[in-house]
């Protein structure tokens, strides 16, 4: 029997591929994925003047992405966000249903499929082109969240800008160096 160190990586595969194929390590690995954002949403700091707080949930849900490929990446935020809605409270500071930011959960089920498609195509084995991913589903995130805060919350856009993206953009580039730093090195550990 192999192990997942054992396996040698490919271009074309993600981290979770260097598990051994089966149905159920899939489905793990989907159920892990919404649990590991639920968990890191509860990581919130409340930002003055935004109905927005800081949570590790956008670090957690490009992780998956990128971890598990684009295809079990959207599968976990899906079944995170249909988990929350239908009212698991493991959104931020857990709550759950519909709010003022669930545009940015909408957001991170697509950016976790787009960087979970960058990291089959290698973006996840140098820290350049991590930077690169993080940038690029960050995007994703508040190019759906901002303006869905600014319809529910009834903002101008340059209101939702200021609530909704300005006050995250310092923590969403450490989030980026944390992820730029953990991929790679994972990728080098498991060549050796």
């Amino acid at each position: 029997m192999s192990t997942a160190a054992a396996l040698p990586a490919r271009s074309g595969q993600v981290l979770a591929d260097l598990l051994p194929a089966s149905r159920v390590r899939d489905v793990a690995l989907v159920v892990g994925g919404a649990a590991l954002t639920g968990l890191a949403a509860q990581i919130a700091v409340p930002v003055p003047g935004s109905p927005v707080p800081v949570t590790g949930q956008t670090f957690a849900a490009l992780l998956v992405g990128t971890a598990l490929g684009a295809r079990r990446g959207f599968a976990a935020l899906a079944l995170y966000a249909l988990a929350g809605v239908a009212g698991m409270p493991w959104f931020a500071s857990g709550t759950s249903g519909f709010s003022v930011s669930f545009g940015y959960i909408l957001g991170m089920l697509l950016a976790s499929a787009a960087v979970g498609a960058l990291a089959r195509r290698g973006a996840d084995r140098s820290m350049l082109r991590m930077a690169g991913t993080m940038l690029v589903g960050e995007a994703i995130i508040y190019a759906v969240g901002v303006p869905y805060l600014a319809y529910a919350a009834g903002l101008s856009a340059s209101a939702a800008v200021a609530a909704g993206l300005t006050p995250f953009l310092i923590g969403d580039a450490l989030k980026a160096a944390l992820a730029m730093g953990v991929l790679p090195t994972a990728w080098k550990l498991l060549k050796r």
